[in-house]
């Protein structure tokens, strides 16, 4: 796997980016059969997911058997790492590629610690009231409204959320205080809408109790190299044309007219960073036995229960 720090113009860090190669399938994998999806790991089901008709959301059924691939960070790690997303996003980065049920396949990635998450809870709005209405409620059933949280990507939890009385929350909570609370890690399923908790179901918790913003990194596929080459040639030859059209009416009426670059730079700037950054549809993979084996998965999982809504 090749990493490389994706920055802004300003030379802001945004994350890092993993292109991975010759890993075919993950050992946490989505599986689709028709509006059904399942997500499993080791082959054990984690997620059973029905696509509500008409996409107005999603039944799920959360087994007990997510495990996450991440070991149990320590306080002194904490402490060394603190307030820097970079190194975290380098020392998760090791724990993605290396771990056995980690979801990363060949392919561009980024491990950025921008999430949307973090730019739209209303100023009025504690963190602990917006992060508590950003989890999706639910065991082992539930479901994601896409209706009601409209482009708003909610967090599904892969394992219940511990309350604030666990021992782990509280001692996490600690750390919160002394600032020193390592990131939740999120991927972002398009196929739910929605971020799933990889790792920090109790870090999240603590943030929560403590009412404070948790820090985040997200996991989510980027354009592929081929692509992204061919969508860079392309906006350099806007940005060519852009000055090319601004020098012909220069010619035409003088000096006065700008030569472009002041409107032409800026889009280009932001037109590589989109290309580089931009969140793309993530993999899934057909199940074999297609929405039969759906069913019997899950009659399996939930002991036969009904837990579609009707």
């Amino acid at each position: 796997m090749q990493r490389s720090d994706v920055t802004r113009n300003d030379g802001a860090w945004v994350g890092l980016s993993l292109d991975v190669q010759d890993r075919h399938q993950p050992e946490l994998c989505i599986f689709t059969a028709g509006p059904r999806l399942l997500v499993s790991q080791s082959s054990k089901p984690v997620l059973l997911a029905a696509v509500e008709e008409p996409l107005q959301g999603v039944d799920f059924w959360r087994t007990d058997e997510y495990r996450s691939f991440v070991p149990p960070l320590r306080a002194d790690v904490g402490r060394a790492l603190s307030r820097s997303p970079q190194r975290w996003a380098h020392r998760f980065a090791h724990y993605l590629i290396d771990s056995p049920g980690s979801p990363l396949h060949e392919g561009r990635w980024l491990l950025s610690c921008e999430s949307p998450l973090l730019r739209w809870r209303h100023a009025a709005t504690s963190h602990a009231e917006y992060w508590s209405s950003m989890l999706v409620e639910g065991h082992p059933n539930g479901y994601i409204d896409w209706f009601f949280h409209s482009t708003s990507f909610e967090v599904l939890p892969l394992r219940p959320m511990p309350g604030p009385g666990d021992s782990r929350v509280k001692a996490y909570r600690k750390q919160v205080r002394e600032g020193t609370l390592p990131p939740v890690l999120l991927w972002w399923v398009s196929g739910l809408d929605c971020h799933l908790i990889l790792d920090g179901h109790a870090r999240l918790a603590a943030a929560i109790a403590e009412s404070i913003e948790p820090p985040l990194l997200q996991l989510h596929r980027t354009m592929p190299r081929d692509d992204l080459a061919t969508r860079i040639d392309d906006a350099v030859g806007f940005y060519e044309y852009e000055l090319e059209r601004f020098a012909e009416l220069r010619a035409v009426h003088g000096p006065t007219v700008p030569d472009g670059s002041a409107t032409a730079g800026p889009q280009l700037v932001r037109l590589l960073h989109d290309a580089n950054t931009a969140e793309q549809p993530t993999w899934a993979w057909p199940l074999p036995g297609g929405e039969g084996q759906w069913h019997r998965i899950a009659r399996e999982a939930t002991l036969g229960k009904d837990w579609l809504r009707t």
